[in-house]
């Protein structure tokens, strides 16, 4: 299938993911005689934005590449998108404006920024729009297995939480919400990268290899990366509490991700623990990597 036949067929996928979550009740509409199919009609929804019927078949079947901004909007707030899930409408409906060719083919990691990793007093990392990981300091090594340890093609979020069985047992409980967030930033970069070829070559891999994983994708959810905490479960503290935070860089598709203790667990004095470990405590990791992470300026930090 081309790229552009792929982007039809997944515009069309998601819009009718998104009428069938809503009812005629949710909307304010009459439903009448029965229904064949979940959710919203296609005449209902067109309806509801204000376009016709034709028009928004044509939408929907991924045949009207000239769609207005205007009707864009009029459809979200119809299927009641939130801020993400219309930036990714627009990336599929309207390519032009995704900036397709604008996927970076080896993301590399400013100077500063990686100063900036390395200043944060908690685990931090440098993540990118398939997920890698791409800079990292040495107590985030220290708490999740150190990253310069694996290959590149496994060096991913994406790889770790659906095929690494070691990296899954430290997310222990948080690993449902880990999964379901790391599949709706993927869509995410397919609407902002609609012809990028590694990120498809990565989802056709992870859909064949993890039936969780494709449950997922199926759903059609859409998500940017944003705060949160996680309870993991460390081979060397046990329960270990951490919120944190997400900081969008100006480089394409990259984000900073820093770890600070959850207030009132105890993660603080864990943490200091793991960190005074060090190389000791990545070797013997969730993912037993054997490496700590790399000297400033050394390949895979």
């Amino acid at each position: 299938m081309t790229a552009i036949g792929e982007r039809r067929t997944e515009l069309g996928r998601f819009l009718r993911s998104r009428r069938a979550r809503l009812t005629p009740a949710d909307v304010g509409l009459t439903a009448y005689g029965p229904r064949r199919v979940p959710g919203l009609r296609r005449e209902e929804l067109a309806q509801l934005a204000g376009v016709s019927v034709e028009y928004y078949v044509r939408l929907e079947q991924g045949r009207n590449p000239h769609v207005s901004d205007g009707v864009l909007d009029a459809v979200g707030r119809a299927l009641r998108l939130d801020a993400d899930e219309r930036a990714y409408l627009r990336g599929l409906a309207r390519p032009d404006r995704a900036r397709p060719d604008a996927a970076p083919a080896a993301e590399a990691v400013r100077p500063a920024l990686r100063r900036l990793v390395d200043a944060q007093p908690g685990p931090a990392y440098v993540c990118g729009h398939l997920t890698q990981v791409l800079a990292w300091n040495p107590l985030a090594a220290a708490v999740f297995g150190d990253f310069g340890d694996l290959p590149p093609e496994r060096r991913t979020f994406a790889h770790l939480v659906f095929l690494d069985e070691r990296y899954r047992a430290l997310l222990g409980d948080s690993l449902p919400a880990k999964a379901e967030a790391t599949v709706a930033f993927l869509r995410m970069g397919v609407g902002r990268y609609p012809d990028d070829p590694a990120l498809a070559s990565l989802i056709g891999t992870l859909a064949m290899k993890s039936e969780e994983f494709a449950a997922l994708w199926a759903r059609q959810d859409v998500r940017d990366k944003g705060p949160g905490r996680h309870t993991l479960r460390h081979p060397l503290v046990g329960v270990l509490t951490l919120d944190f935070e997400v900081l969008h860089t100006s480089e394409p598709g990259q984000v900073l991700v820093s770890y600070l203790p959850a207030p009132g667990t105890g993660a603080e004095e864990a943490l200091g623990l793991v960190g005074s470990w060090g190389a000791d405590g990545a070797r013997s990791g969730p993912a037993g990597w054997g490496r700590t992470a790399p000297e400033p300026g050394r390949p895979g930090r």
